[in-house]
């Protein structure tokens, strides 16, 4: 009954941080551009900010109740299940191709964090000088997101619907999404660390697997869609501004809210944070140098996630 508690915990955990953050964008987004902030800025901060809420609150409320391997694990296995499961997915079906010259300082900046993150962790702890080079990071991410949005700006919806019942009804969504947010992620560091116990393994497995993979169902939903309407500019994207999000400003974030060095787990540091910084590499630099990937690159991704959740268990 105990291990049913807790796996309909975790359940509903993700269901209500995956539609609740569906929620709190789409109203945060509209509320931004009622308030009369420039359609361009809202894409570049306030949306991409808003869809890394769920693993942000997850990781955030994990550290500050001291399960800081659920805290790493779940920002740390929620890149590399976005990496190596799910842009290996639109490599495997879809025609990937990119545009080296407005595309390679984003790729460079994910590798970048995954490489700060793995050197500033080698002590046993996120190192200070790792933490501010990803708020450093974080900070050049969303000016670069402004710039490009800036240059795009003619493209964006510019207008919205403001009569009081649309003000009511998105005021209303913006609530419920983040109740939603911070209920179901309760619930999955609840379920999570009491799955963990009844089955005898630590938070990280749970964290980097079950936790990690709900969390980033956002994406998955984004890259099948785009599969489905073969846009893999819209999924690779996505994906990529995602990682950066995740690593540059969530572990910085847990290491402040623990009020000291955010301790890192040795199964962190051997396991995880190479794998991610591994598979980072590989999707993303052969998709660099060739402008284009292909199902072998997306065959291997795969295989390193498989091998790595097998090396994990």
């Amino acid at each position: 009954m105990d291990f049913l508690l807790a796996l309909g915990l975790l359940i509903v955990g993700i269901i209500f941080v995956v539609k609740g953050g569906d929620v709190f964008v789409d109203a945060a987004s509209w509320m931004a551009k009622a308030a009369g902030i420039p359609p361009f800025i809202v894409g570049a901060t306030i949306v991409s900010l808003a869809t890394t809420m769920p693993e942000m609150i997850v990781s955030c409320l994990a550290a500050s109740e001291g399960k800081t391997e659920m805290a790493i694990g779940n920002a740390i296995g929620s890149v590399t299940a976005n990496t190596a499961l799910i842009m290996a997915l639109a490599f495997l079906f879809m025609n990937v191709v990119i545009d080296r010259k407005k595309q390679w300082i984003q790729c460079m900046l994910m590798i970048l964090c995954s490489a700060v993150l793995f050197f500033g962790s080698v002590e046993g702890y996120l190192a200070s000088w790792a933490s501010i080079v990803l708020i450093v990071i974080f900070i050049m991410f969303l000016v670069l997101n402004l710039f490009e949005a800036k240059r795009n700006q003619d493209e964006i919806e510019t207008s919205v619907v403001k009569d009081k019942k649309t003000i009511v009804k998105n005021m209303a969504l913006f609530v419920v999404g983040a109740a939603a947010i911070v209920i179901g992620s309760q619930c999955l560091v609840k379920g999570g660390s009491d799955l963990a116990l009844l089955m005898g393994v630590s938070q990280r497995i749970i964290a980097i697997t079950l936790v990690a993979v709900g969390t980033s169902l956002p994406e998955l939903v984004t890259t099948l869609t785009a599969i489905k309407k073969k846009e893999s500019a819209l999924s690779v994207g996505n994906i990529i501004g995602a990682n950066i999000l995740d690593l540059s400003l969530i572990l910085p974030l847990c290491s402040f809210i623990s009020n000291k060095n955010l301790p890192v787990a040795a199964a962190n540091i051997m396991i995880d944070l190479p794998v991610c910084l591994g598979v980072g590499i590989l999707a993303l630099i052969p998709l660099l140098a060739k402008e284009k990937a292909g199902k072998l690159q997306g065959s291997l991704l795969i295989v390193c996630y498989i091998a790595y959740l097998v090396v994990s268990l």
